[in-house]
């Protein structure tokens, strides 16, 4: 009578198959746990067949639990019994996947849709360039992490925030393939890392003006002759906003009576619609540059570009940083007055971080909080752009 009891009372334990050291472990019926010198470790089947003894690779411990291993165990003793070869039968299916790149490319066409064009090109030239020259052409069920691990070992020290970039995209795409039936089972890639040496690149912010020298920075940049690229400027650090969206900004978008600017979601990085109190001093700048667009155009519709020297394009990206070259300055940029903006609301203010957060249009990251957090502190943000324009023109 087949005994449960007598059947699992193995050699192998988890704690032991974690803890286990170099060498070659037993378990039962065949099945070994392989650990090798640099602490890696997979499960082997040794069985007879064909005449000669084999081994049979069952994957790497740290994605195959004990239970698991002796579950595939079981069924390849099943199918070896049953005349076939599991090693011949795994190239079949092998030979008959389609390629890692075909299945990357598929999984761009399919996800493409909801991304930013910039996007678009960034994804598939990191294939193009780290991935498809080294596992491209290969089954895509071939795709393991030792696989993945040749992709990135020549880049992970060298453009470290790439490598971490591409690691994810094979993921998805692995990820992609599994949901389309291509590979049977979900493929972990979450011990890669643990085979490259640790990253000591650190991320380098952008260069941002201590808040103590932005009052003495904006008084050299209010003397200067009007221009777009001064204009836009002053605007951005009044409002705290991001470079685009003062460069796109139209016309509509302001009420000035109210004094309030109201971005669009689709102008808005996190596609979230962002309404700006303006500042006394951000309404007055507003209405200097309505009278002279209604001067230079004879009318001012709503959608009229605030700072565009077509009529019908904005300014581009460099006409605000040119402002601060021309001046000289090169510990800031234009991007870096948010965080002038978050040190002074840190460091003189006694405002808290979720309404500078708010007015900076960050989105919560945490889900709970974002749940249960209703307001947007409208009239707070009011007070808090009032009093950074305040400091700014003291």
């Amino acid at each position: 009578m087949w005994d449960f009891r007598t059947e699992f009372q193995m050699a192998l334990t988890s704690l032991r198959v974690k803890h286990a050291g170099p060498g070659r472990h037993a378990d039962a019926h065949g099945l070994y746990l392989l650990v090798r010198e640099s602490g890696t470790r997979s499960w082997v089947l040794r069985m007879q067949h064909a005449g000669r003894r084999r081994d049979f690779g069952l994957g790497p411990a740290h994605d195959v639990s004990l239970s698991d291993a002796r579950i595939l165990a079981a069924n390849m003793r099943k199918t070896i019994r049953a005349g076939l070869d599991p090693a011949s039968k795994r190239r079949a299916t092998r030979k008959s996947a389609p390629t890692f790149e075909k299945v990357a490319r598929d999984c761009y066409d399919a996800m493409k849709g909801g991304w930013k064009d910039q996007r678009h090109a960034s994804w598939m030239s990191s294939f193009e360039r780290h991935v498809f020259p080294l596992i491209g052409s290969k089954a895509v069920t071939a795709i393991d992490s030792a696989a993945v691990l040749t992709v990135l070992e020549p880049i992970w020290l060298t453009i470290p925030d790439t490598a971490k970039r591409v690691l994810q995209r094979i993921g998805t795409v692995l990820d992609y393939a599994h949901i389309k039936g291509l590979v049977p089972e979900e493929v972990s890639l979450r011990s890669v890392t643990r085979g490259l040496p640790r990253q000591t690149h650190q991320v380098t912010h952008r260069a941002a003006m201590p808040h103590e020298d932005a009052p003495a920075f904006i008084r050299t940049l209010s003397a200067l002759p009007s221009t777009l690229g001064r204009d836009a400027l002053r605007l951005t650090i009044l409002t705290a906003v991001r470079s685009n969206e003062t460069r796109k900004a139209t016309w509509g978008e302001f009420d000035l009576e109210r004094a309030v600017w109201s971005i669009p979601a689709a102008r808005m990085k996190m596609k979230e619609a962002h309404v700006i109190p303006l500042a006394p001093a951000a309404v007055k700048l507003l209405r200097s540059l309505r009278q002279r667009h209604q001067e230079l155009h004879g009318k001012v519709t709503p959608e009229s570009l605030l700072f565009s020297f077509g009529g019908d394009k904005p300014i581009s990206d460099m006409t605000m940083l040119k402002v601060l070259r021309d001046m000289k300055v090169e510990n800031a940029t234009v991007h870096g007055f948010r965080s002038t903006f978050t040190d002074w609301v840190a460091e003189c203010t006694n405002v808290p971080k979720e309404v500078a957060d708010k007015a900076l249009a960050h989105r919560i990251t945490n889900a709970v909080e974002a749940a249960y957090r209703r307001t947007d502190f409208f009239e707070r943000r009011r007070a808090l752009m009032s009093d950074w324009a305040n400091f700014l023109l003291a």
